[in-house]
């Protein structure tokens, strides 16, 4: 019953981002819509269960939290902006016909699809009753809170940075993006590793890691690091920051990943 309340309600989510992006003409406002999706996830699931235990209220203050700040620094960030890169490519790519059509199913619905899948360790969590709290669940908390601090503190770094008028045309290469190129990213996929953890009770339900494992692969190799890698390869100030910081898993005195 979770799981058809939560699928209907993002799918009305997300048809409400398209009216809003249509009529701004602007499709990158679904990056906006990511991190609220979670948020709305999590309390429908609350919600509907009222689920008090540790587990839950864990995972419902956890998803919580990073949901609500990625929404506001996304909003405060693009709410105002032109139309992303990414996305003004896209509507080349479709042609002038359907154009609105296109980009509901090629955006909006794709992505209510992947945060569907993604929450699955907060829906399960709200679909049964746990009171154990067990090792892994604390380790979950403890690499959730890494996760955090790497996002928070990459974009926070990354805001200041760009404020500055002497910066312009630059490459933020201290603090966090000193120890990896894309400190949101892997902070990110951290995060989701921890809600993981956090939502197993025992063995059998292992197949929820198809949540961190999806946002992982994402961030790593489709809408996240190879957009902005691209992007840049071809400065010489990214190229030689490149040999000495890793690409995604944080590294001190030698480059990794």
């Amino acid at each position: 019953m979770i799981y058809w309340t939560i699928a209907s309600t993002l799918f009305a989510y997300f048809i409400v981002w398209f009216v809003i992006s249509t009529s701004k003409n602007n499709y990158s406002l679904v990056d906006i819509a990511w991190g609220g999706g979670f948020v709305v996830v999590a309390w429908v699931g609350f919600l509907t269960t009222l689920n008090m235990t540790v587990q839950g209220i864990t995972i419902l203050t956890l998803v919580s939290l990073w949901g609500i700040r990625l929404f506001l620094h996304l909003t405060r960030r693009n709410w105002n902006k032109p139309e992303d890169y990414r996305y003004v490519n896209m509507r080349k790519r479709w042609g002038t016909k359907f154009v609105n059509l296109k980009a509901f199913f090629n955006v909006f619905f794709l992505q209510g699809i992947l945060l569907f899948i993604i929450s699955l360790p907060i829906m399960h969590t709200f679909s049964k009753e746990t009171v154990s709290f067990s090792w892994w669940q604390w380790f979950g908390i403890i690499l959730w809170i890494l996760g955090f601090i790497f996002e928070v503190g990459g974009d926070r770094q990354l805001e200041k940075f760009k404020k500055k008028p002497e910066n312009k045309g630059k490459l933020l290469t201290t603090g966090f993006w000193s120890v990896t190129r894309h400190p949101n990213y892997f902070g990110e996929a951290t995060c989701w590793w921890g809600i993981f953890l956090i939502a197993i009770t025992q063995l059998s339900e292992i197949w929820l890691i198809i949540s961190p494992v999806l946002i992982t692969l994402l961030l790593l190799f489709v809408s996240g690091v190879p957009l902005l890698e691209n992007k840049y390869k071809d400065r010489s100030d990214f190229q030689e920051y490149a040999k000495r910081t890793p690409k995604f898993f944080p590294s001190i005195g030698k480059k990794g990943l």
